[in-house]
């Protein structure tokens, strides 16, 4: 299947700091794909370089086939980038807004556009500046998705809508991926959002791609692991696939990649040894949190279908 996105080795530096290092990735066409990571993980100057609004220190990315460094006009009708914030011009009215924006597409579907505006009831007459953010929001997706686009590019389309809002906002975009074909990148911190729409992520953690697999497989291989102890638990060694370890009163918390036989005989070996040894699911969100946060021994990566590398 071809690449709707492809990045080899991709590198950006703001100065000193490497804000996104070495990335290799591959969307197929037609993926839903989630983008993750905490903030300054690399997302945005990521999703920047591959709209070839930022250009890379080293290494390339191509769209469609096409380098996003010098992407052609044909390329770019085919492909639909709404910003975080949704830009939009502030002085113009919907219908005006619609009628600028549709004159740089050779092929625009008016009547999905009257579709969605009708369906949140949306003016032409009022101008942005006068709409809630959740309004430009939903103008922004209405002129995003008028060229029918092959590839649309989102970055966090949702921050700052209220959860109503948000949720129609997410089931007219679930909506427009049941089209055929339609290849979608979403970048977000709304996983629960993302878990609902995106058949695979990836995960930034300090400019890094550490998680590039199936979203049911990142959220099946992580656990939670709890061992309950009659006194202070003793400290848990280090292991293959523990990503995070930490003592709640009388409980040895543990977040394990592949939680296997052989983790559960090291918790059983340890002195004194736990009265109970717990383990439970995690949704997206939980398992990103979890896997990302605090200080931790070095990330397993995830590749493919593969459960994880001690190493990196």
């Amino acid at each position: 299947m071809p690449d709707a996105i492809l990045t080899e080795r991709l590198t950006k530096h703001y100065g000193s700091k490497c804000v996104v290092n070495q990335l290799s990735l591959r969307v197929p066409e037609g993926c839903v794909y989630g983008f993750l990571g905490r903030n300054g993980a690399g997302k945005s100057t990521t999703i920047k370089m591959l709209t070839g609004l930022v250009r890379p220190d080293f290494g390339r990315a191509t769209l469609l086939g096409d380098d996003s460094a010098c992407l052609t006009t044909n390329i770019k009708q085919r492909v639909a980038y709404l910003a975080e914030g949704h830009p939009l011009y502030s002085w113009m009215t919907i219908g005006a807004a619609v009628k600028f924006t549709r004159e740089f597409y050779p092929t625009w579907n008016q009547t999905l556009v009257d579709q969605i505006l009708d369906h949140f009831q949306l003016e032409r007459t009022k101008k942005i500046r006068h709409l809630s953010k959740g309004q430009q929001a939903q103008v922004s997706l209405a002129l995003g998705v008028a060229p029918d686009p092959e590839l649309l590019i989102l970055d966090d389309p949702t921050l700052g809508l209220d959860t109503i809002v948000r949720r129609d906002f997410l089931e007219s975009l679930i909506q427009i991926i049941q089209r055929r074909g339609r290849t979608i990148f979403i970048s977000s911190h709304v996983l629960g959002d993302v878990e609902r729409v995106a058949d695979r992520i990836g995960v930034m953690v300090d400019g890094v791609l550490r998680v590039d697999c199936p979203t049911e497989h990142f959220k099946q291989s992580l656990r939670k692991v709890f061992a309950h102890f009659d006194g202070v638990p003793p400290p848990f060694p280090n292991c293959d696939g523990v990503v995070g370890s930490r003592v709640v009163d009388r409980q040895l918390e543990l977040v394990v990649v592949g939680f296997n036989d052989r983790h559960r005989e090291v918790l059983q070996s340890l002195k004194p040894a736990p009265r109970a040894i717990e383990v439970v699911e995690l949704n997206l969100e939980d398992a990103f949190i979890e896997y990302t946060r605090g200080s931790r021994p070095p990330l397993p990566v995830f590749v493919g279908s593969e459960e994880f590398k001690s190493e990196i």
